[in-house]
């Protein structure tokens, strides 16, 4: 064999006990560890779950890996940790995990088998409630009530407090509803003010206004005063009697009393009467000159001629006018300022006084043989 064949042997020998050496005195990678928290930000209660992975694990048969956690409100288990945020404030926080890498029961003693990472997360600031205000109604006259509602929401859902102010008179409540009073309080606008806040002192307000106003004056209406009877002289049923004056003096007393008011005279007729003026009218129409009687204008003609000549009430504050009933009475209103007679009473018609004369209070005339017995006498 040549000294070449041997030193190239020789070589080959050597560069396998190179390999061989250095395939022996291969170093294991180092353990690694990763860290996220879920969900990366919370409200103060809300729960956070850290995970931990493990890298550049040993694959060798009795191997393991075992995990520990530490921060406020952790808790964990294995790779996987839970974090309570009950007591948290608003702000950042971080939880750490540490793996140990190792044949059981002799973990991490070894360099490159321990690794730590951290899990950061936030704790968010409670959003403020927020709050409208209604009154219903917003108009209200002195001493009425009204209510108030407050309609308040927590986008968390935080249990929620309200209270109330007003600017004057007194408010009452409890929960989203109050009640207004407007007693003791001036006439104009009042400023209420609802006020709502949650557990974590977070607090809103709306305002809204009641205006009190004056009610208005009471609408005047028509009174209804006496009526008088036209019956018991049958010679002259439209003839103002001395029965009838003790009414009509009355209402000659409430005129003057009520220097704004003015009075309205409603007369009627009995059916014979309208009979009788119904064949007159007939009559009339193909005559010129024939006489129509109108039992119930003249009446009414007659008390208002009564009013005026007797007791000197100024004739235009009364109204004369004929009505729808079946009788022989005059009823007579008094009309206060700004009443509308009209409104209060129906089925009249005016009368016109320029076609219908007042008959006074004339004697009967006396027929002969009355005066031949007054000679006698």
């Amino acid at each position: 064999m040549g000294s070449r064949s041997l030193k190239s042997i020789c070589l080959s020998l050597v560069a396998l006990s190179l390999a061989i050496a250095s395939a022996g005195c291969k170093k294991a990678q180092p353990i690694t560890l990763a860290c996220n928290a879920t969900p990366p930000a919370v409200y103060a209660g809300e729960q956070v779950t850290a995970i931990a992975t493990a890298g550049s694990t040993s694959t060798k048969k009795n191997t393991n890996v075992i995990y520990s956690w530490s921060g406020s409100g952790v808790a964990g288990n294995g790779s996987t940790a839970t974090i309570a945020t009950d007591t948290f404030n608003p702000g950042s926080y971080t939880a750490k995990a540490e793996a140990k890498e190792g044949k059981k029961g002799k973990e991490g003693l070894k360099h490159g088998e321990t690794a730590e990472c951290s899990a950061s997360f936030a704790v968010k600031e409670f959003e403020p409630p927020t709050v409208s205000c209604l009154a219903n109604p917003s108009t209200v006259k002195p001493g009425d009530t009204t209510t108030i509602t407050c309609t308040g929401a927590s986008p968390q859902n935080r249990p929620l407090t309200y209270t109330y102010s007003a600017t004057a008179g007194t408010i009452s409540g409890v929960g989203s509803s109050a009640t207004f009073s407007s007693t003791g309080a001036p006439t104009g606008q009042v400023e209420i003010t609802c006020n709502v806040a949650d557990d974590k002192n977070h607090t809103a307000n709306a305002d809204t206004n009641v205006t009190i106003v004056t009610p208005p004056p009471p609408i005047p209406h028509v009174q209804e005063l006496c009526s008088v009877s036209f019956t018991r002289d049958t010679k002259r049923p439209t003839r103002v009697d001395n029965e009838a004056k003790a009414c009509l003096d009355q209402i000659a007393l409430d005129l003057k009393q009520s220097p704004d008011a003015r009075a309205v005279i409603v007369a009627d007729s009995n059916s014979k009467e309208k009979r009788i003026t119904a064949k007159q009218e007939k009559v009339a129409a193909t005559r010129k000159h024939s006489k129509v009687e109108y039992f119930d204008r003249r009446r009414a003609v007659n008390v208002k001629d009564y009013l005026v000549k007797d007791q000197g009430i100024d004739a235009s504050l009364i109204s004369v006018a004929a009505g729808t009933g079946d009788d022989q009475n005059v009823q007579n209103y008094l009309v206060p300022a700004g009443a509308t007679f009209a409104n209060d009473v129906q089925g009249t018609t005016a009368v016109d006084e320029t076609t219908v004369k007042p008959e006074g209070n004339k004697p009967l005339p006396v027929r002969h043989h009355q005066k031949a017995t007054a000679n006698q006498q």
